[in-house]
């Protein structure tokens, strides 16, 4: 049972009626020298009961404070993991044989890339380089062909670039997130290699969101992992940091790690509606969301289910029938020996009924 914490006014009226009881020709009115000192000092035991009850919450890392969940999961092994910069690749283009050097910085509104590799130009005109965005976390993201403008381009070389890929950008840990981690720990401690123990290596690197494990998929003694970075694919330079940590707290004795990211497979939505009260627009607004918010909890090698979009597209207020012509049915993604495959929302097609 709980212990009753008194609110303020019940703390002052206790200690009135003791005075009261002590010295019953005592004046204890609100305008009272009682009533004063009596309030400041209920004032004061107010304040230890609250501390008391957040001393409490700071005992159980599900209700600590930030930094007592970094204590109580310290105490594991565990440490809350920093932001990680987005890395891909930028494409230049200039005069054949035109020398680039490495740390050009090019810019995309106020987010800032810069390469990490200096060639020469080929013949086509053309230049791929590894580049990393500036700042860390998920605003270095960018969605492939995004065009970029170089502050300083050397000689040779045209001042817009596109970034061909940058991906794996990923916000410093959440409490909620650290949180899970610990409690995934407490739960399921270390069992010298099961499934469990490879999602936990895996989700100890920076960078990492997500993992999923398929132990077996390309023969006995295998294990493969496969890892998400903030909703979506992640770098190669967290792939191989995952790769790196697995292999040093794997068993011995597994016979072969993967870690790898997933191939993605794009599911597009058409869908013809009648509306009643709700404009199309507004319709395709809010069909859109839908479908986003559900294929972003599907994990890879999950099957994406007609029937559960069709029940979204007719919860929608206003959409009085739907008729659902892509996918022909469940969008299935293979999980075999060469590839994980992961549905992702496509593009969404919305007409009215005839």
């Amino acid at each position: 049972m709980a212990f009753p914490i008194p609110a303020f006014a019940a703390i002052r009226d206790a200690l009135l009626r003791d005075i009261s009881n002590l010295l019953p020709d005592a004046d204890t009115g609100p305008d009272s020298d009682h009533f004063v000192r009596a309030t400041s000092v209920a004032s004061a035991v107010e304040g230890l009961y609250q501390h008391q009850a957040w001393i409490v919450r700071q005992i159980f890392p599900d209700t600590a404070d930030r930094e007592y969940l970094e204590l109580h999961a310290l105490l594991r092994g565990l440490r809350r993991k920093p932001a990680t910069a987005a890395q891909g690749v930028m494409r230049l283009q200039g005069v054949a044989g035109s020398l680039v050097p490495a740390g050009l910085v090019a810019r995309l509104g106020e987010r800032v890339y810069r390469t990490l590799e200096g060639r020469q130009v080929n013949e086509a005109g053309t230049l791929e380089v590894t580049a990393v965005a500036d700042q860390p976390g998920t605003a270095g993201n960018t969605e492939a062909g995004a065009l970029v403008e170089l502050t300083s381009p050397p000689s040779g070389v045209l001042g817009q670039a596109t970034l061909v890929s940058m991906i794996g950008g990923v916000d410093e840990e959440a409490d909620s997130e650290l949180l899970a981690r610990l409690l995934e720990l407490i739960r399921r401690p270390p069992a010298g290699g099961n499934r469990y123990d490879y999602r936990r290596w895996a989700m100890e690197v920076p960078g990492v969101s997500a993992a999923f494990v398929y132990p077996l998929r390309r023969g006995l003694g295998t294990v493969d992992v496969v890892i998400v970075s903030a909703d979506g694919l992640p770098s190669q330079e967290t792939i191989e940091a995952t790769q790196a940590h697995v292999d040093d707290l794997r068993p011995v004795t597994a016979k072969s790690s993967l870690v790898l990211a997933a191939t993605e497979k794009p599911a597009a939505v058409t869908v013809r509606v009648k509306l009643d009260g709700l404009t199309l627009d507004a319709a395709r607004a809010q069909i859109q969301a839908a479908l986003a918010g559900y294929f972003a909890l599907l994990a890879p090698g999950e099957v994406a289910v007609k029937s559960q979009l069709e029940a979204l597209v007719s919860n929608i207020a206003g959409i009085m029938d739907r008729q659902m012509t892509t996918p022909a049915g469940n969008v299935v993604p293979a999980v075999n020996d060469s590839a994980v495959e992961w549905v992702r929302l496509g593009v969404v097609t919305v007409e009215l009924l005839p």
